[in-house]
């Protein structure tokens, strides 16, 4: 049996006689970037996480950087973030000229570690950027105390958490910014690069409506240096479409993830060969009872012998990834921030034990049931 990582042929199909009236009406009308289309897409993704504001951008990379120019963050400031994360995290922060203050990340969740949060504050913090890590909101209720006592910029990396909950409230309405991608590999993926950045403060939003199409506000006068990053019309058309089933997509990896839960438990693995299982928040001590809604936009478990895991179930048709076999600590290109080898332990020990299975809305029992029969009979 073929078993991919993700698969979005079947999506495609379902989607395709809505989609594609829609694709011919914007060809038909030559308007490609910004327009009626993303301002439409802004609204409904507004409303969607539940806040007042939304603005579309180029790639959930460049939301990141949009939302720290837009908080005034530059040289010689510090933000908080994690070294466990994709490398746009750490990377908006850089090119700021801004530093990278780093925090080790809880185990269970593999989102910062709060516990270790205050410590790192100093004059110099401007901000932090909680990352919400496989659709997994972090733990807002202390990140939200830490910032109101030192007055810092809350910048939520939700770029792979869009719909998840916590507290009764969806990622992105958490802090002063929240950063989406929509990428086609997200939950809600478009057909090419895309983000959004979200907000309930409407003068960060009107900074960055600016600071997105270089800083130009009329047009050819410049108020800001800015950045050419605009979400064009064709991505907008489709995510629209794609947002109507988004809740839909949702309840069924919650339901694949359920689904994992008891195959490994029946399947009788010892557990120092699974060693963990993802779980939601409040289920794996998050500390807070606002924890909620996981969207899995990641099935992420830990495995022994994951390298020699991963490369049988591949022999075996199955699709697998490891997110991220590198913490950023640890990456050449970021060896000024002055981490070394051992400085975030949990991050290393995720890197090495961590494996994603196939978790999309149309992945099958049957599917699953290979899997995990894969698994079992690896070890």
């Amino acid at each position: 049996m073929k078993v991919p990582l993700l698969d979005l042929k079947e999506q495609y199909v379902s989607l395709r006689d809505a989609l594609l009236p829609e694709i011919l009406r914007l060809f038909d009308s030559q308007q490609f970037i910004l327009g009626g289309p993303v301002e439409t897409l802004e609204a409904e993704i507004a409303s969607y996480c539940g806040v007042g504001y939304a603005v579309g951008v180029a790639s959930g990379s460049d939301a990141l950087l949009l939302a720290l120019m837009a908080g005034g963050i530059g040289a010689g400031d510090e933000v908080i973030t994690t070294p466990y994360t994709f490398f746009s995290t750490v990377s908006a922060i850089v090119r700021l000229g801004a530093r990278a203050v780093l925090v080790d990340i809880d185990p269970r969740s593999y989102n910062i570690d709060t516990d270790g949060l205050e410590e790192k504050i100093t004059e110099r913090t401007r901000a932090v950027l909680p990352v919400h890590l496989f659709g997994r909101c972090a733990d807002m209720d202390a990140i939200s105390a830490l910032a109101r006592k030192y007055n810092l910029l809350i910048v939520e990396d939700a770029a792979q958490a869009i719909g998840a909950e916590y507290g009764g409230r969806r990622a992105g309405a958490l802090g002063d910014v929240g950063c989406l991608s929509f990428f086609p590999s997200k939950n809600l993926g478009g057909f090419g690069d895309g983000g959004m950045i979200v907000t309930d403060r409407g003068e960060l939003a009107e900074r960055i409506r600016i600071l997105r199409v270089h800083g130009m506000q009329p047009k050819y006068m410049h108020q800001y240096v800015g950045i050419n990053s605009r979400l064009d019309a064709l991505q907008a058309v489709v995510l629209s479409q794609k947002l109507k089933h988004l809740d839909e997509w949702h309840r069924r990896r919650r339901e694949n993830a359920q689904r994992y839960h008891r195959l490994f438990r029946e399947a009788g693995i010892a557990r120092d060969c699974i060693m963990a299982l993802p779980t939601d928040g409040k289920a794996a001590g998050q500390g807070s009872e606002a924890a909620g809604r996981h969207v899995y936009n990641q099935y992420v478990l830990r495995a022994r012998d994951r390298d020699g895991l991963r490369a049988y179930l591949a022999e075996q048709g199955v699709g697998t990834e490891v997110y991220y076999p590198i913490p950023l600590h640890l990456q050449e290109c970021f060896a000024s921030l002055g981490y070394g080898r051992g400085d975030f332990p949990e991050s290393e020990r995720a890197a090495q034990e961590t494996l994603a299975l196939p978790i999309y809305p149309e992945l099958t029992q049957e599917q699953q049931h290979y899997v995990v029969e894969r698994i079992a009979a690896y070890y």
